[in-house]
């Protein structure tokens, strides 16, 4: 019997031009509107490959979570036309990402968000706290003004000549540990959270 031919997977990308910022305003409306709490907004363009912007906001209950989903979806495609590219999580709302290519809406319960702490994987990204009673154009990372982050490698790499003493300390044995964010040869898929 003759099998069909593979046919090879959409690119990854969004369907509209909004620029992302704009995107990520309307989520961040989104997620306020709904009393998302801890909303955390990370500008990883320098400390990651797969998308530009992480937004982290705290549910308190299965319903929480559905509501603040509808209100980032609605309110996102309301305004720009875009749709999330893929959508994980909805079965049981614990978790929910919303992939929008290059912003990526995490949506936790609370005892999640603790376990997993995704902020502290980019703990070198610029990121910005959004007070419950402001306005998404209240973050300043998100405003068209903003500027580009500087990428890690950039600041160690234009930093002030060190001295043999601190190159001595550098070179100690190396550690079993992974740095941050990276997994070890040890580590197990379950080590690893997703975006």
């Amino acid at each position: 019997m003759p099998t069909s031919p593979t046919l090879p997977a959409a690119p990854k990308q969004r369907a509209t031009p909004t620029p992302v910022r704009t995107l990520a305003r309307h989520a961040v409306e989104g997620l306020l509107d709904k009393k998302g709490l801890d909303v955390l907004v990370l500008d990883v363009r320098a400390v990651s490959g797969i998308t530009d912007y992480l937004l982290l906001a705290t549910a308190e209950s299965e319903l929480q979570v559905r509501a603040m989903v509808d209100a980032v979806r609605a309110e996102v495609r309301d305004a720009t036309g875009e749709r999330p590219w893929h959508v994980e999580g909805t079965d049981f709302h614990q978790w929910v990402v919303l992939d929008y290519v290059d912003l990526v809406v995490h949506i936790f319960q609370t005892e999640k968000r603790a376990f997993y702490a995704l902020e502290r994987l980019y703990g070198d990204a610029p990121m910005e706290t959004v007070p419950e009673t402001a306005t998404a154009d209240d973050v300043a990372l998100l405003r068209d003004d903003a500027p580009d982050p500087v990428p890690p490698s950039a600041v160690k790499s234009s930093a002030v000549e060190s001295s043999p003493e601190d190159e001595a300390a550098t070179d100690e044995a190396p550690s079993d540990e992974a740095p941050r964010g990276e997994a070890s040869a040890t580590s197990t898929d379950d080590d690893l959270a997703p975006l």
